[in-house]
């Protein structure tokens, strides 16, 4: 483990170096001229990085809201089924498209969502035009299509750590709350949620260090240049930088160098935050 943390993860920093110089593969790290800050310069002027960067704020603050409440309702929801068998039932299905491939899932979001898709025809008896959804380049319908898609991925396998630490929640608690005429809500308000709060908040706060990624691999695969607009996030567009035709590794470098910083950032933040309110942290 300890040898591969080095040549996976701290090898690999060398890396930086590219950020700050015109990186040519043909001369390699010593070779290549050093620019110093005119990559970020470039990076920060240029019409396309500001793009990216409020989508994937705008999708990292739908992943954080929607996409992190609705894994905790449901596994709010499963506490409250009687039947064992209903239950264990529900939860496999819910964990399926978890191990379902991204390219699977995402040919499966453009078939629904296409101009003759099963979603679209549902949508056209509401009164929305029939269309391509995914070509759509307007505010927010890749943003909500991206953080839906990534709700169906991972609802069940997100709830698994929730029902596990509601079901170490003693039942006699229940059972005393309900003998003193509580109601299903109020013993779910009042004991199930106090009681994994700690937990959801540290689950909160690894959430807020990779919300930057903002479902890259999904993202790749669904959007077009339709939808950059909405749809170009700070991930794609660094990979758009090193490996498109006429790659600029410095500056893609630059780009990645952003992004962990803005990540590891936030992490830290939310982690003085867990620490404020639960009295213990990650680090």
């Amino acid at each position: 483990m300890f040898i591969y943390q080095i040549l996976f993860c701290y090898l690999p920093l060398f890396g930086i170096l590219m950020a700050f110089e015109d990186f040519k593969v043909s001369k390699g790290y010593f070779g290549s001229k050093f620019v110093g800050l005119k990559n970020f310069i470039t990076l920060f002027s240029g019409e396309d990085f500001p793009r990216a960067f409020r989508n994937t704020v705008v999708m990292g603050f739908m992943n954080l809201t929607i996409g992190f409440v609705l894994p905790i309702i449901f596994a709010f929801l499963l506490s409250m089924l009687r039947s064992k068998k209903y239950k264990r039932t529900v939860q496999t299905c819910s964990y399926i498209p978890n191990f379902v491939s991204a390219v699977v899932v995402c040919s499966l979001a453009v078939e629904l969502l296409g101009r003759n898709g099963a979603i679209t025809q549902l949508l056209s008896l509401f009164g929305f035009e029939k269309q391509n959804w995914l070509a759509n380049g307007n505010i927010p319908v890749f943003w909500l299509i991206n953080t839906f898609v990534n709700v169906w991925v991972g609802l069940g396998w997100g709830s698994i750590i929730y029902v596990s630490s509601i079901s170490t929640i003693s039942g006699e608690l229940h059972e005393a709350a309900a003998m003193d005429g509580a109601t299903r809500l109020q013993r779910l308000t009042k004991i199930t949620l106090p009681n994994i709060l700690p937990m959801i908040v540290m689950m909160f706060t690894l959430q807020v260090g990779v919300s930057f990624v903002a479902g890259f691999d999904k993202i790749l695969l669904l959007y077009m240049p339709a939808t950059y607009n909405t749809a170009d996030c700070l991930a794609t567009y660094t990979y758009r930088l090193a490996f498109s035709s006429g790659a600029n590794y410095g500056l893609s470098s630059a780009s990645g160098l952003v992004q962990s910083v803005i990540g590891t950032t936030l992490l830290m933040i939310s982690n003085a935050w867990n620490r404020k309110v639960t009295g213990s942290a990650l680090f």
